[in-house]
Order: C-alpha cells, then sequence, then structure tokens
C-alpha cells in the first residue's frame, strides 16, 4: 500500500482481512476515513447473484429456468453481428434459450461483446432511467453469441436482467428486496443504490492520476455508476457500501450462507455460487465463472483452489478463501487501474497471501 500510494496508483483505501472470524489486519490509507463509502461497480454483481439464489432457496425459482419463463420479451431471440460500419446485421435465431444460470456466468451473450458495445452506444437517457426501461430496452437487442457456447462478460445488462427477474418473482422494488433480505438481516446499514444526504457525503472522491500525479476523477451528479441515474438499480454496479459491510457480505458467504446466527443462504447455494460452471473448453483459465464470482480453479496462481469473489471498474477487489477461512476486502474508488487484474488488486492478493503463516 505505502508503494501504490507513492506512485500514485491510489489516494485513498480502505483494506480489511478477517480470519476465522477474527480481524486480523484492519487499516484506513490516504484520503479514506472510517465511515468513508465506496462506489462499488461490479462487486454489485455477487450481491445479486445472492438474492438469486434467496429465491432459489424458497423454491421460486430454478437457475436452469429460461429467461422467457419470467420476462417473455426475452422469446425469439437472435445472435447479431456488427459489421465495420457498426450496423447491427441479424444471422440467426438462437438455439440454446438463455437460462438464468447463462446470465450469472456471462455465458448469456446478451450485451457481452462488439455487437453489444454498439446497442450500449444507442441507449438513450430515457431507456437507462429505471431497471424496467433499461430491461425492456435489452430484450430487443440480439445476442452476441448462441448462449453458453463461449463466455463474455456482460457489464451491465446480465445482472440487470437477473435484477428484473427478483423483482418479478417476488414482486417487490430490487433495492427493497436487497434490504430485507440481505442487507438489514447481516447489518449493511450502508449499503444501498439511493445514498442518503449524508450517504453521499461519505463516498469517497474519485481518484485519478494525470501525468504522473494525484487529481480528482471525474463523477456524475446524481449517479453511483457512470452516467446511469440512481433510479435505475443497476443490478451488476450500482451500489454503494463501507468495509464493514461488505466484509459481512464476504463472511456470510464463508459461512455458507450465515453470520452470527443470521442465516441467508442455503449451504447449497453457496456451494453452487463458489463452484465454477463455465467448463475449460470455453474458458480455460486459472479462474472460471461460478454464479457472479470468479473461482480460482488452477493451482499456479496464488490464491488457493475454490477461492472466489470480484472486483470492480473503479479499484474495488474482495475474496473469500475457505481453505485458509480468510475473507479480504479492499476498497477504493480510481478512474484507472480498476476492475480485475488491478495492480492494487494483485499487490493485495500478495500481501495477503505471503503473510499466511
Amino acid at each position: 500500500m505505502a508503494k501504490d500510494l507513492a506512485e500514485c496508483n491510489v489516494n485513498g483505501a480502505s483494506v480489511l482481512v478477517m480470519q476465522n472470524g477474527k480481524t486480523v489486519y484492519r487499516n484506513i490509507f490516504g484520503l479514506a476515513s472510517n465511515d468513508s463509502l465506496y462506489r462499488m461497480a461490479s462487486m454489485t454483481k455477487p450481491v445479486t447473484a445472492v438474492a438469486v439464489m434467496t429465491l432459489y432457496d424458497k423454491k421460486l425459482l430454478s437457475i436452469e429456468d429460461p429467461v422467457e419463463k419470467y420476462l417473455p420479451e426475452f422469446s425469439d431471440l437472435c445472435i447479431v453481428e456488427a459489421d465495420d460500419n457498426n450496423h447491427i446485421i441479424k444471422s440467426s435465431y438462437v438455439k440454446n434459450i438463455p437460462t438464468i444460470k447463462h446470465l450469472l456466468t456471462h455465458t448469456s451473450g446478451i450485451l457481452a461483446g462488439r455487437s453489444g458495445a454498439v446497442y450500449l452506444e444507442k441507449m438513450t437517457p430515457e431507456d437507462d432511467r429505471t431497471l424496467s426501461s433499461a430491461v425492456k430496452f435489452y430484450s430487443e437487442c440480439g445476442l452476441d453469441f448462441e448462449p453458453f457456447s463461449k463466455q463474455e462478460y456482460s457489464a451491465t445488462a446480465a445482472f440487470d436482467v437477473l435484477a428484473k427477474i427478483v423483482e418479478t418473482v417476488s414482486g417487490q422494488d430490487y433495492n427493497e428486496y436487497l434490504q430485507q433480505y440481505i442487507f438489514r438481516p447481516l447489518n449493511m446499514k450502508d449499503t444501498t443504490f439511493v445514498p442518503s444526504q449524508d450517504q453521499w457525503n461519505r463516498i469517497i472522491p474519485m481518484h485519478d492520476r494525470i501525468n504522473g500525479h494525484n487529481a480528482e476523477g471525474i463523477t456524475y451528479k446524481g449517479c453511483v455508476f457512470e452516467k446511469t441515474p440512481v433510479t435505475h438499480y443497476l443490478g451488476g454496479a450500482g451500489l454503494i457500501s463501507s468495509l464493514e459491510d461488505y466484509s459481512a457480505f464476504a463472511n456470510m458467504l464463508l459461512g455458507e450462507g450465515e453470520l452470527s446466527g443470521t442465516r441467508i443462504l442455503s449451504e447449497d447455494s453457496v456451494k453452487l455460487i463458489s463452484q465454477a460452471h463455465v467448463p475449460r473448453e470455453i474458458m480455460d483459465m486459472r479462474e472460471r465463472w461460478g454464479l457472479g464470482v470468479r473461482v480460482i480453479t488452477q493451482e499456479n496462481y496464488k490464491l488457493p483452489v475454490g477461492t472466489f469473489g470480484w472486483s470492480g471498474a473503479y479499484g474495488t477487489h474482495f475474496w473469500v478463501d475457505p481453505k485458509n477461512m480468510i475473507t479480504a476486502v479492499y476498497l477504493k474508488n480510481s478512474r484507472f487501474d480498476g476492475g480485475s487484474g488491478a495492480v492494487t488488486s494483485e499487490n493485495f492478493e500478495s500481501d495477503v497471501f505471503n503473510s499466511l503463516e
């Protein structure tokens, strides 16, 4: 962390490592403070996966269910391609109907490639205003590939569709569903899509680095993630959270769905979340997708096989290590060096792994 601060890779960060339910390291760096809140970006995705699995536990859905069972507008989908002029060309109708599991494992083809990027350029502020309007827009787009024929990251669309399925099945507003079934039971009082004024004031400034020096990064008024308003509960990117809140979430997963006597998920659901579902034939990497999380699947990596977690575009990062009974959460907000494989995240992993006795 000292090196990253000195090199202006980070201007403020919060770190919490726990083992066997006890804090072994907690520290606040730079401009961060004890009550700082962070834009979680894609670390929203594991929360959405847990929300889906709470409905699975209630036997209200199966991860093998087709998306169109809950959202009929996703029937009769086409595979499309973008030509050299960014025109969308329809090539064929889908043979494999996209399922909930495909959404959770980035194998659905929904806005997950070049064609998806072209569609997103055409998305209007009105389309982006709410979860419902966004999902309606996605339903009118073609798929980048045949579901489960390959894997490509769906940054927002797939997990928005999952959030809409949660709303449809539960009959509840998505933000309220998360509050009732995940955040309030885990005492995650600073985790939300819609910050209060006090919470807005506590969100750490966005960091940038210009000509090798620290600078304040761009943010957009009234938006947690990019230009998307907080009226749109982004299932894959829209939450703010705190160090203690997200650590509680991680420790619930380490506890196989339970934290301090409060059960959020069944053990079976946590096992499903934390196992690799994408075959090596289409994802032959050190990590493969579980449900909303990456799962370490090869021995030649610093974290043990079976470790799972994810990252965010603004540099947030976490993992759950069942072998060593560790949860680790690293929070920063930066306009560069974010996402999976960020230098600061890799440094954090090395620090924790090298500290194991």
